[in-house]
């Protein structure tokens, strides 16, 4: 059996560098990342581009990155509740590409399962189709849209074992899955790491061929990033 554990997450980003390119799972901030997003500002590595659903709020996730102007470049589908990353964007200090969000998860998709590229009905005929390939399939107009490519993913599970199986739970599933092996390097972070053979194989989700590295996290703080509750009467 292969083992992937490393036994911190600084051993896990072994090898990041500026300039490069991640894949970071979470849906707003849910799943996210947190531990090497720590880490990727602790190692203060800049230039980055960083391929993500949103940029998390101004000083949590991928804000936190934002904030000391780490990231060169978001690719992502929604500029969200982050403040510092609309000020970027509309300043001109960021490069930012916004793509449809079911297009962002079928570009990652591709890249995990080895596909060049995919054919999308998404953003024909608006800008989003700009300068791309388009070709009609049974009469309906689809735009050609490349896998992403990326030198690390970071994701974020519930549950994984030494052999990099990993388990979601409920909404923090999300990107997370799509960008398991979609990059040269896949790093997991997870909340309980189990010895091989712990997990019940009917309820893993992504299998540990996908996944280079995994650690187990800590201090996860999971916040909320909208609270509504109803008020007094």
């Amino acid at each position: 059996m292969i083992h992937k554990k490393v036994n911190s997450v600084e051993a896990a980003l072994q090898g990041v560098s500026n300039d490069m390119t991640f894949m970071l799972g979470g849906f707003g901030l849910s799943g996210i990342p947190e531990n090497a997003i720590s880490e990727l500002v602790k190692l203060n590595v800049s230039g980055l581009t960083c391929i993500s659903n949103n940029a998390g709020v101004d000083d949590f996730g991928l804000g936190l990155l934002l904030q000391k102007k780490q990231i060169k470049k978001m690719i992502s589908s929604y500029v969200g509740e982050n403040d510092e990353f609309e000020r970027q964007m509309l300043s001109g200090e960021l490069d930012v590409e916004l793509i449809p969000q079911g297009t962002l998860a079928e570009r990652c998709r591709a890249a995990q399962a080895g596909f060049p590229a995919v054919y999308t009905p998404a953003g024909y005929g608006t800008e989003v189709a700009i300068g791309k390939e388009t070709r009609e399939f049974d009469g309906k107009m689809y735009v050609l849209e490349h896998a992403f490519k990326a030198d690390f993913a970071f994701i974020k599970a519930w549950k994984g074992d030494s052999a990099g199986n990993l388990i979601f739970k409920g909404t923090a599933r999300n990107f997370n899955p799509n960008m398991c092996g979609a990059a040269t390097i896949t790093v997991a972070e997870v909340e309980e790491l189990v010895p091989v053979g712990t997990l019940d194989p009917n309820q893993i989700h992504i299998p540990g061929i996908f996944v280079q590295r995994i650690f187990e996290g800590k201090n996860y703080e999971k916040r909320i990033e909208q609270r509504t509750v109803r008020s007094h009467e």
